[in-house]
């Protein structure tokens, strides 16, 4: 069985095009494979600068020979009708077979379809792949139609076996098929010929190519790491730039500089951003003081100065690139310190827009400002200093540095307020208010780091709802999500419970009425109004308290007007975020839902502790068992309200109980009673379930023991409300009809 070795060679593909494309070939080249008949035992994809290199071992030879057989019309059809079977099946009147069917003589045709050599298929599979490669971005070059992500210089194509390896025959706009290729662009540019992949990996390394990235990455991290360590300095580990890297070079030489005494004191995050945004650069930390005091490069060839000359051209440009940098810090921290210090940068975002319809981002802070001192006392947080915090923690968006390094916002504003004199908590809520940014990022903690980020992220989710950009399918320009998880987080994560339902609503009719928007909130906005013209403080403070009726209103359930709307979809949204966060910890998706249905589903905190006592109660063969006997009981229940009309909902009395397991129940049912009702009260929702599912015996042994339907008229009708009790009881704790299976 041969193995097929493919080579693709062509100028630098950018590294971040690199693995994609390695995957991408395999799976267009093995599906073509077998979807034409040529299975294979295995096959790996390589890449490199400068080729894509995919090997295929224990290929077939040749595609098996078919038979397919072809059901015909009826053997006494009209002769247009066979004869058109016939061209469809490429056979004569002879070649048909005739068979006796129950619907008669049918005609069959046996099609012979041989098998065709591999050379013959793999040329065609190659051909398509090349011609329909799915790069993100490709080009033309010179006078041919052929796209390719860089000029293609040449296809190695061939099949090993025992006996030998064979060239496949191809030419693609002129490019022909070989067996050669070419080592390392300046070490080995010399023409390289193969006959299978063990031969044509051994000869690549000798011709100073590594083909394998992961082999790449582990030489780059290894010698890298003890250089720094051999100088008693540590590397920054930094994954994605050394998959960078290690795309960017074929045969790595790991060097290691110096960075100029008057850049090290710029703060490590500046450094380690400029070298690796601008030169690809690791950067080499003293453990003992953190600072950022050497870098890493590593180059594509070796040298007979052993990298010197290289070295010092990279100093140079980094010094270059430095100095800029420690201009922005410098000229950035003498505004922080000013008399006017960072109000000046919050000033001049009066005249950046956040959104046409949400303002600008002055605005933005001047909501978050307000909001961060609302969420204050229920986080824990002093509302001046959350106040303080919010109306500062976007000043760096106007600072030079950010404004050359946009992904150190947030960090470079907690470097400006300790500058400025401001509190550390201050400082921490600048760097913190985003976070967190992904799925595994922590949390902030801090009170008022808390305070900043919620307000950041309710202001943007209730802004975005206000106006209707809520996301789409995939499509989320705005990150809404992504606040939306990180709202639940925070408030989870830190066990803080606010009945968040209300608090949207608030936001959400203060945005509106702010915004301007078609809402109708009645006259207390018209008389607001009218107020405002002498008493700007005393409509403010109306306004507050008729929000707050508002909000009342609406937990209650009376408020129906486009704010309460829009705040019971955007609560949905964030049990749909919720939803997401918990199937990630193992919660099932009906647990989550039997808990939402219940009263108080706002306060997330307590909805998640919900959610995992009843799935951990659902774990255990009583919990398990008890959802049968609940449901069982409903359906019973559900059924004879239906047919008789009414409603049992009460009454049931244990000096009607005709047995001894119709008596175990009460009791059973007021036992559990007595530890649910406090442990629901206290929020002890571990031990509510754990009294529910004590009731899964008694709830087995009653219907195993007792038919509910009675003759007796009054024994049914006790029956029935002892039923209705199992139904209250366990409903209590969340809504079990909602439960699966």
């Amino acid at each position: 069985m041969p193995d097929l070795l493919i080579e693709l060679f062509s100028e630098e593909i950018p590294a971040r095009m690199q693995a994609r494309a390695a995957d991408d070939l395999k799976k267009l080249v093995t599906n073509g494979l077998v979807e034409a008949g040529l299975t294979y035992a295995s096959a790996a994809a390589f890449s490199t600068p400068r080729r894509l290199t995919l090997t295929v071992e224990g290929m077939l030879d040749a595609s098996p020979s078919l038979t397919e057989e072809r059901k015909g019309p009826r053997a006494d059809a009209p002769e247009k009708a066979i004869e058109g079977f016939l061209r469809g099946a490429g056979l004569t009147r002879d070649q048909l077979e005739e068979r006796d069917t129950p619907k008669g003589a049918i005609l069959f045709a046996m099609i012979k379809k041989p098998g065709r050599p591999a050379s013959e298929i793999v040329a065609e599979v190659l051909e398509t792949t090349i011609r329909t490669f799915p790069w993100p971005k490709s080009m033309r070059w010179g006078n041919g139609t052929l796209r390719w992500v860089r000029p293609l210089h040449s296809i190695l194509c061939i099949l090993s076996a025992e006996d030998g390896a064979e060239i496949v025959p191809l030419n693609i706009d002129g490019i022909e098929g070989g067996a050669s290729t070419k080592g390392h662009r300046f070490l080995a540019p010399d023409t390289i010929t193969v006959s299978r992949f063990d031969d044509y990996t051994a000869k690549l390394k000798r011709a100073f190519v590594v083909l394998d990235p992961a082999e790449r990455r582990d030489a780059i991290w290894h010698d890298a790491t003890n250089m720094a360590f051999a100088n008693g300095l540590e590397v920054v580990e930094d994954a994605g730039l050394l998959a960078e890297v290690a795309g960017l070079v074929e045969w790595p030489v790991v060097l290691m500089g110096r960075i100029g005494d008057a850049f090290l004191d710029l703060p490590p995050e500046v450094l380690q951003t400029s070298m690796k945004e601008h030169q690809k650069f690791f950067s080499v930390r003293n453990p003992k003081t953190g600072r950022i005091e050497r870098f890493i490069t590593v180059a594509n060839r070796t040298t007979a100065d052993d990298g010197a000359t290289i070295l010092a051209g990279n100093e140079k440009v980094l010094s270059a690139r430095l100095s800029d940098a420690k201009f922005f810090w410098e000229n950035d921290l003498r505004i922080a310190k000013s008399d006017a210090g960072m109000q000046v940068w919050v000033d001049r975002l009066s005249n950046v827009t956040f959104h046409n319809k949400l303002g600008t981002q002055a605005e933005l802070i001047s909501r978050m400002e307000a909001l961060a001192g609302e969420l204050a006392p229920m986080v824990g947080a002093n509302a001046d200093e959350a106040r303080e915090a919010a109306r500062f923690a976007k000043a760096d968006l106007s600072s030079e540095m950010v404004y050359e390094f946009p992904e150190l916002q947030g960090l470079m504003g907690s470097y400006y307020a300790k500058a400025a004199g401001k509190s550390d908590a201050v400082a921490a809520a600048a760097k913190e208010h985003y976070a967190p940014l992904g799925p595994s990022d922590d949390v902030p903690t801090a009170p008022v780091s808390v305070a900043v980020a919620l307000a950041e992220k309710i202001d943007k989710l209730t802004g975005f709802w206000a106006i209707d950009e809520k996301p789409t399918g995939s499509k989320d320009p705005f990150a809404l999500r992504r606040a939306a998880l990180g709202v639940i987080r925070i408030l989870v994560e830190n066990e803080f419970n606010l009945e968040i339902g209300g608090f949207l609503f608030i936001r959400l009719a203060k945005t509106l009425i702010n915004e301007k928007h078609s809402v109708d909130i009645g006259t207390a906005n018209q008389i607001a109004d009218q107020i405002e013209q002498t008493n700007p403080d005393l409509a403010r403070e109306f306004r507050n308290k008729e929000f707050e009726r508002r909000s009342t209103e609406y937990r209650s359930g009376k408020s129906i007007d486009e704010s309460g709307e829009k705040a019971l979809d955007l609560l949905s949204f964030l049990h749909d975020r919720l939803k997401v966060y918990l199937r990630d910890q193992g919660v099932r998706h009906d647990i989550i839902d039997a808990c939402i249905a219940m009263e108080g589903n706002d306060d997330l905190t307590l909805l998640v502790k919900r959610a995992k006592a009843l799935s951990e109660t659902l774990k255990t063969d009583d919990g398990e068992n008890l959802i049968q006997g609940f449901k069982r009981a409903n359906n019973i229940l559900s059924q004879a309200e239906a047919a008789d009309g009414v409603e049992y909902s009460f009454g049931a009395d244990i000096k009607f109980a005709e047995t001894d397991e119709e008596t175990a129940l009460f009791e059973a049912l007021d036992a559990a009673e007595a530890k649910i009702k406090p442990a629901m009260e206290t929020q002890d929702f571990s031990a509510a379930m754990s009294a529910m599912a004590s009731l899964r015996g008694p709830i087995d042994a009653f219907f195993n023991a007792v038919q509910v339907n009675s003759d007796n008229g009054t024994v049914r009708r006790n029956r029935l409300n002892l039923l209705s009790r199992i139904r209250t009881i366990c409903s209590s704790v969340a809504d079990l009809t909602k439960i699966d299976g």
